[in-house]
């Protein structure tokens, strides 16, 4: 699986295991392998996510400092 994947390209890819998985009509093995392909994808995907998250729960001060984005501030603090 090549790092330059796309997160879409990546889900697709799962979402293609899975219904595989789910019509039954894999030969074992073969199941097997698509499975180890499906847990690494999700494994990469949820990573993905975390990290996206992480980005954008943050900001940035008018010093350029970062701090964590907070929903209660901006939910009492703006409108």
């Amino acid at each position: 699986m090549s790092k330059d994947e796309t997160f879409e390209s990546k889900m697709s890819n799962l979402e293609e295991i899975v219904n595989q998985l789910e019509k039954g009509d894999v030969p074992l093995e073969e199941a097997l392998e698509q499975y180890k392909k499906g847990i690494n994808l999700s494994t990469e995907l949820q990573d993905i996510l975390n990290n996206a998250e992480k980005t954008l729960t943050k900001t940035m001060t008018e010093s350029g400092e970062e701090v964590k984005f907070s929903r209660d501030e901006d939910e009492n603090g703006s409108n």
